[in-house]
């Protein structure tokens, strides 16, 4: 077939610096990913291929230096969430994700939805006091839900966050590392950690543990309690049961939150066991108060060769 040629001009050289990333690898990621040549001449751009993948890939250009003329630094997951987005035909929502924005991490830097579950999953903690989010790793799950607690913590909507899992781990034991069922659990928390330590920076975050306004525990600790004015993140849900779950969403408190957040493709509970979270998916979707959001590979945020992973194991 026939190659086509479109150019886009560019501004000055440190726009072009911008787009092509460090050691040009946001132009050669596309340029691998979409079949096509992009090559710089002065102050334009050249992109040759096909001329459906030229026009898309032109698209997205355009969006990344949009990005880029907003003050923002473009990174490659930037890159993949516009591939993902042109995958799935909505590159027109590009602008829109990056134009919301979610929070700042302790360096200041800007946090936004980059896919469009993402979003739904932002508006949805937003309107509704119990949200389960479902989905695949690297989906950012956790991390966002961190950040709309430490939003809340700091609006004043709440006094405390609380940060929960179960003492469940894939195919490993607990039972031979050293202390306390916490000191035994924390290691499996570190995503928890490292969202905090982004958000808050690591010495904020250990004052406020210190100080009890963020609880970092085990499923089990929550037995008994009424959580009132709390952001209450409950992770890897997929591995609770069905009493542990019914336990969980039980302690709810007033002016309070709750985020569920599992991967029911990664479930460890010992076989003839039923996943708490399968089982009020079926039993609370009808509830209007309740809201269940969806992701799927396209939502991953890391590397995208891992969307690719989760897709090859599901079929």
């Amino acid at each position: 077939m026939e190659q086509v040629r479109q150019r886009i001009e560019l501004s000055d050289a440190n726009q072009q610096i911008a787009l092509f990333g460090v050691h040009h690898q946001h132009i050669e990621y596309i340029e691998k990913e979409c079949h096509v040549m992009i090559s710089s001449r002065g102050e334009h751009l050249d992109i040759i291929g096909q001329e459906d993948a030229v026009n898309q890939v032109k698209l997205l250009l355009e969006q990344l230096i949009w990005l880029i003329q907003k003050g923002e630094t473009v990174s490659l997951s930037d890159v993949v969430t516009g591939l993902k987005l042109m995958a799935n035909n909505r590159l027109e929502m590009f602008k829109a994700l990056y134009s919301d924005e979610v929070g700042k991490t302790h360096r200041g830097e800007t946090i936004h939805a980059k896919t469009y579950g993402q979003r739904q999953y932002i508006r949805a903690i937003k309107r509704h006091d119990v949200v389960f989010g479902i989905g695949p790793a690297g989906t950012g799950k956790t991390f966002l839900a961190v950040v709309m607690a430490v939003n809340a913590l700091r609006q004043g909507d709440v006094k405390r966050i609380v940060l929960t899992r179960p003492a469940v781990e894939a195919g490993e034991n607990l039972g031979f590392l050293p202390g306390d069922l916490k000191e035994k659990v924390d290691p499996y928390l570190r995503p928890v950690y490292d969202a905090l330590h982004a958000v808050l920076g690591q010495d904020h975050t250990s004052r406020l543990l210190d100080r009890g306004i963020i609880e970092i525990a085990p499923l089990a600790y929550m037995r008994g309690r009424t959580l009132d004015d709390a952001f209450v993140i409950l992770d890897e849900a997929q591995n609770t049961t069905i009493a542990q779950m019914k336990m969980f969403l039980t302690r709810l408190g007033f002016r309070s939150k709750m985020i569920v957040n599992g991967d029911v493709s990664q479930i460890d509970l010992g076989k003839g066991i039923k996943s708490g979270l399968l089982d009020a998916q079926a039993k609370l979707k009808s509830l209007e108060d309740i809201r269940f959001v969806t992701f799927d590979e396209y939502d991953v945020v890391r590397h995208a060769l891992v969307a690719k992973i989760i897709q090859a194991y599901a079929q």
